[in-house]
């Protein structure tokens, strides 16, 4: 939908902007001259107010010229700088939860073709512990929102709840051959719930990294479903490949991500989430007079945080 929507946003963009263009230097001249033989057929000056009926534009060419500035703004701030997004379920909670409202700042993991996002001038890459939106591998018309916790020729294991990561080598340093588990302190219980089970929360260290996840121990492992890259590694294993990325969602046991689909290609990213910019509460039932798709509330104590760190203090 939203590459619909850029496509759509760049054709208008074009539309309006030579329809201005063609008013400007092609029909607009040709009105004067219209005008010059007019009066000189007659002889005489015409009135201000015949002069303006005879050089207006058409209504086309006018809304043109309205709407161009303000859709090329538009269209430049939401394809190079910032594109805002609604958070729709509940896999990053409690990150993110359902009504958020956050803008991507897309520049940072380059500058990108707003139409094939290809990237025309580098900038930066993901770091581990950024909330990522990307084009799903599997269907590239939908958005997703993940963090990263994986780069390229990184070793990811997760196995009963834990997360391992064995960094790649980087050249010129001294290679570690363990697995860092990104370690976990309990903050939380009951606060969040998946059905009739209550969640765990806990801050989760990604290598310096601390953000909050939500873990529902009752879930059984779901190793079995899991993206198999091939017979060398286990079924909770992974080696990042070059040009890839591992994403997990904060909400482990109710996100599909890496884990089930595999690895996110560069090519796929959108941008980096900044800031929650608006958050509305959808807590309707059928019984009330409004649609369920009217906020009931406004959750004005996240407007302005940022996805990433963990904000809750562990229990005494």
């Amino acid at each position: 939908m939203a590459s619909y929507f850029s496509i759509l946003l760049f054709a208008f963009t074009i539309a309006t902007g030579l329809i201005w263009l063609l008013d400007a230097y092609v029909l607009a001249p040709k009105r004067k001259q219209k005008l010059a033989a007019a009066q000189a057929e007659a002889s005489a000056d015409f009135d201000e107010n015949t002069q303006d009926k005879m050089l207006a534009q058409g209504p086309v060419a006018e809304f043109s010229q309205s709407v161009f500035p303000v859709i090329a703004f538009v269209f430049v701030l939401r394809s190079f700088l910032y594109e805002p997004f609604q958070i729709p379920s509940g896999s990053m909670m409690p990150t993110l939860l359902v009504g958020d409202f956050i803008l991507v700042q897309k520049f940072d993991y380059g500058i990108r073709n707003p139409i094939a996002n290809n990237i025309l001038i580098e900038t930066s890459k993901p770091e581990r512990g950024d909330v990522a939106v990307f084009k799903y591998p599997e269907d590239i018309r939908l958005d997703y929102i993940k963090r990263i916790v994986g780069l390229p020729g990184d070793r990811i294991i997760y196995r009963n709840k834990y997360l391992y990561v064995l960094p790649a080598c980087q050249d010129g340093t001294e290679c570690n051959d363990k697995f860092q588990e990104m370690k976990k302190t309990l903050v939380k219980r009951g606060e969040f719930t998946q059905g009739p089970y209550s969640l765990d929360r806990y801050v989760e260290d990604l290598g310096g990294v601390k953000h909050d996840v939500l873990l529902n121990f009752r879930m059984p492992d779901m190793s079995p479903r899991y993206f198999r890259q091939n017979s060398t590694t286990r079924n909770d294993e992974w080696l990042v490949p070059e040009g890839h990325y591992f994403a997990l969602g904060d909400n482990r046991d109710n996100s599909t991500d890496s884990r089930f689909w595999g690895f996110v290609p560069e090519e796929n990213l959108v941008g980096k989430a900044v800031v929650i910019w608006m958050s509305f509460e959808f807590e309707r039932d059928e019984s009330d007079w409004l649609p369920t798709w009217v906020p009931s509330n406004i959750r004005f104590s996240r407007i302005g945080q940022i996805p990433g760190a963990s904000e809750v203090t562990t229990d005494d």
